[in-house]
């Protein structure tokens, strides 16, 4: 499984549809006309994972004020996000990618630093996705925590 190129502000978002927490399927189509926040975490119900999601619950208002909506995804099975979504009580979208096809797509999967040692894993990635479907923002190897603040800050939201 080899990593794909990094996007690009003005590059085309990749399309997908993927599986989510309750069994049905969510597409970047779903979000045509408005703007969407696209992260890629490691795995769910880990203490970095569940930090960003929380972030991102706690933030959802105001972002969707800002006429922005805000989907997970990772390599996760559909019934181990159904259990993070109700643990955490999150309140956007967390879909499924375990054959990681999306996550390459995005440049969101490759080699990465862990504690000093080179890995092949989910490269913690942020994209916001214009109402055109182009990415406006592509950040990569984010930090878990403080990440949505420096987001909102980055992008005026």
């Amino acid at each position: 499984m080899a990593a794909n190129s990094r996007l690009e502000v003005g590059d085309t978002a990749p399309p997908f549809t993927l599986t989510d927490a309750d069994g049905g399927t969510v597409s970047l189509s779903d979000y045509a006309g408005r703007q969407v926040i696209v992260y890629f975490y490691p795995a769910a119900m880990t203490p970095g994972c569940t930090k960003e999601a929380c972030d991102f619950r706690d933030n959802l208002a105001e972002l969707n004020e800002a006429g922005v909506a805000v989907v997970g995804i990772s390599p996760d099975k559909p019934e181990k996000l159904a259990k993070f979504v109700a643990r955490d009580e999150l309140n956007f979208p967390l879909l499924s990618d375990p054959d990681k096809e999306v996550m390459l797509a995005y440049g969101a999967y490759g080699e990465k630093k862990l504690y000093g040692k080179v890995v092949t894993g989910v490269i913690r990635s942020t994209f916001l996705v214009d109402a055109d479907g182009t990415i406006a923002a592509a950040q990569y190897n984010v930090r878990a925590t403080g990440h949505v603040a420096k987001l909102r800050r980055d992008l005026s939201l």
